[in-house]
């Protein structure tokens, strides 16, 4: 931070010229459909309820439940949910930290991001027990040795909760849901390297390589599987027999992607992210929004030549996978990495680009003006800026001038303000 401070005034006379233009806020318009927090518990107990399900859960068992790291809605309410409806059958639950190499690749760190969710033991009513220790259950199709956390390789059975979504880095029938959560989430380190070691080409086939093996050699009982809207609000709850994953689970995906939010504007010269972090999107910020896929193997989102992010969230505890797709960011960031927490994620996905450290600006203002400044073959005077608060909550963006009579001809947004002045305090930092 020393050489940086000294070549201050040089970096900030490249881009103090760079007039940003003023913005207006716009709402996207998308589906509001959500089940109520209060409705929950009773849904979650209708689906676990099934005969078909509830006879799998017998007195005297001790049952397992998957929480991983991603911020999913309403986790702990679930968790809880599914808890309490195994103690109503006379067994014996416990929540076991199903994420991979996150939390550091600790076992301390992982409880330490459930709590982070409210996921405690006061709150779901039973024991959290984290461990980085597995063990081997079996091997897969191909002869490959399947390992999973030790203490649900011990269990009387396995619940697999988890969010269905589309990945970040890849695209197949399975992506992030049950398969993936029992090949990487239940797999911990161990199952997380093994599973990226041939690369994202490669991982449409090898989740569900590893989760049919775990669905044949654990313990599996059944999953419990959420879609959320655009709104990071729980919008279906649905429980899927283990023995009807393979078949049930690609037609969710399908759903959630008809549910996923997006920037209604296809292009921009800056897209400006005002905090990246893991409970916004594994990747920081997702590219399914963004554009900052870390692989050739998925694409969407809007296209953006220069990325700025300005912030991390408090939730993401220094832990900024992703950054390294921006463009540039600020002192702010760089001051709070917490390299600790990003690199073990890094190494063991053997993507590395999202952990480096982009330009790093003084302030928000020389942050978003450094990109606008190095975007090549724009109009300088009228860039096309787009700014969202982070990639999970996008019903209110903002634009630049530049976007002002475009934005009229596009179903689906509002326009909510006249064109104002970027807030900048003193310190050139937004308010």
């Amino acid at each position: 931070m020393d050489t940086l401070k000294r070549e201050r005034p040089i970096v900030a006379k490249l881009v103090s010229d760079i007039a940003l233009p003023k913005m207006f806020r716009v709402r996207q318009n998308f589906s509001h459909e959500h089940i109520s927090v209060d409705e929950i518990p009773e849904i979650v107990k209708k689906e676990l309820s099934d005969k078909r399900l509830a006879q799998r859960i017998r007195p005297g068992m001790r049952i397992a439940i998957t929480a991983g790291s991603r911020g999913v809605a309403n986790v702990a309410l679930i968790t809880k949910s599914i808890a309490d409806f195994v103690k109503e059958q006379g067994a014996q639950p416990f929540v076991v930290p199903s994420m991979g190499s996150h939390g550091g690749a600790t076992a301390e760190g992982q409880t330490e991001i459930l709590a982070g969710y409210n996921v405690t033991e006061d709150y779901v009513g039973c024991p959290i027990l984290s461990s980085m220790e597995v063990k081997k259950i079996g091997v897969n199709d191909e002869g490959g040795d399947v390992f999973i956390d030790k203490y649900a390789a011990e269990s009387d059975g396995i619940i697999v909760s988890c969010r269905i979504k589309p990945h970040t880095a890849f695209r197949g029938p399975y992506e992030s849901g049950i398969m993936k959560m029992m090949a990487i989430g239940l797999g911990k380190q161990y199952g997380a390297e093994v599973c990226h070691e041939a690369g994202f080409k490669n991982m449409a086939k090898n989740v569900p390589l590893f989760g049919k093996a775990i669905l044949k050699h654990a313990p599996i009982l059944f999953g419990l599987a959420t879609i959320e809207n655009a709104f990071d609000e729980t919008v279906k709850i649905v429980a899927v027999a283990a023995e009807d994953v393979e078949e049930k689970e690609p037609p969710l995906l399908k759903e959630a992607f008809t549910y996923m939010p997006c920037i209604l504007v296809d292009t921009c010269d800056v897209l400006v992210v005002d905090q990246i972090g893991k409970n916004f999107s594994g990747d920081g910020m997702d590219p399914n929004i963004t554009g900052t896929f870390c692989t050739p193997y998925a694409t969407g989102g809007i296209d953006a030549q220069r990325v700025a992010v300005l912030d991390l969230s408090p939730e993401t505890h220094g832990n900024a996978i992703g950054l390294g797709y921006a463009s540039a960011t600020t002192t702010r960031v760089f001051r709070q990495l917490n390299f600790a927490a990003m690199y073990p994620n890094a190494i063991t996905c053997t993507v590395l680009g999202g952990v480096r450290v982009p330009l790093v600006m003084e302030s928000d203002k020389e942050c978003i003006q450094c990109c606008v400044r190095t975007c090549n073959e724009i109009d300088k005077t009228r860039a096309r800026i787009v700014r969202i608060a982070n990639s999970l909550h996008l019903e209110h963006i903002l634009l630049s001038e530049a976007y002002w009579d475009e934005v009229k001809g596009i179903d689906g947004l509002t326009v909510e303000s006249e064109p104002e002045e970027w807030g900048f305090n003193a310190n050139g930092d937004l308010w």
